[in-house]
């Protein structure tokens, strides 16, 4: 029981972590969005100014690329902080958490979705930022990073003052909330495989109650009904 309560309560945390980092990576995006007068700055090429010495955009990403990176943050966190209300809310009512098999199970498909769509996201975030960054250096002369045009001047009304941190810190949350998803899967499928270990005990302890009680783990099978039927003795008359 008090490894079942620990990894419950790891799970728990795990929950927490990832809608914090949903939250991150949907905020981060939208912030870089808002910057850019609502551009979506992934696989984005600029453009330079060399006499105003100003650095401008060329072309962008169409929005909603943006928008499914904030989508899939957003319905991370979202079902994270769902799962965790209510594993404080049972925990907190009933003192226990007793979850069924097809409960876990759930649990396993949706991690399953979700990791597959972090590592869609990440991929997007990492490969976006990075065509990015070396269109900046290519196109913009003295930037050999981006970390470097975030101090340059840009055409106004575009702000590019933290454009590059907020990208790296989108990606970087996805990669742990990818990674943190990969233990909740694997703590849920040891659970489930301590769940069903529980039950095969407790259906089969008491003794050998016949044939059938000890091959199923049926405890309610008596001695009478396991007794051989035309071997029986005859009643007294």
């Amino acid at each position: 029981m008090m490894a079942w309560t620990g990894l419950l309560l790891l799970e728990l945390g795990l929950y927490a972590s990832c809608f914090v980092c949903g939250i991150v990576t949907a905020a981060s995006i939208t912030i870089v969005q808002g910057n850019f007068g609502g551009l979506c700055m992934l696989y984005g090429l600029v453009s330079y100014n060399a006499t105003t010495s100003a650095i401008g955009v060329q072309s962008s990403s169409p929005s909603s690329l943006c928008y499914f990176v904030s989508a899939i943050s957003v319905m991370v966190a979202v079902v994270c902080f769902s799962l965790s209300l209510y594993l404080l809310y049972t925990f907190c009512i009933d003192g226990d958490i007793r979850r069924e098999r097809m409960w876990m199970n759930l649990i396993v498909a949706v991690c399953g979705v979700f990791l597959f769509f972090l590592l869609i996201t990440g991929c997007m975030l990492k490969i976006g930022r990075d065509s990015l960054c070396t269109s900046v250096t290519v196109t913009v002369p003295n930037v050999t990073s981006c970390e470097d045009a975030q101090a340059r001047k840009w055409v106004s009304p575009l702000k590019g003052g933290r454009f590059y941190n907020s990208l790296h810190k989108a990606e970087t949350a996805v990669w742990i909330n990818f990674f943190f998803w990969l233990i909740i899967g694997v703590l849920v499928v040891i659970q489930r495989r301590q769940s069903s270990g529980s039950k095969m005990i407790v259906g089969g302890h008491g003794g050998y109650g016949g044939p059938a009680g000890g091959l199923f783990g049926d405890p309610g099978v008596t001695a009478a009904e396991t007794e051989p039927f035309f071997n029986r003795p005859a009643r007294p008359q």
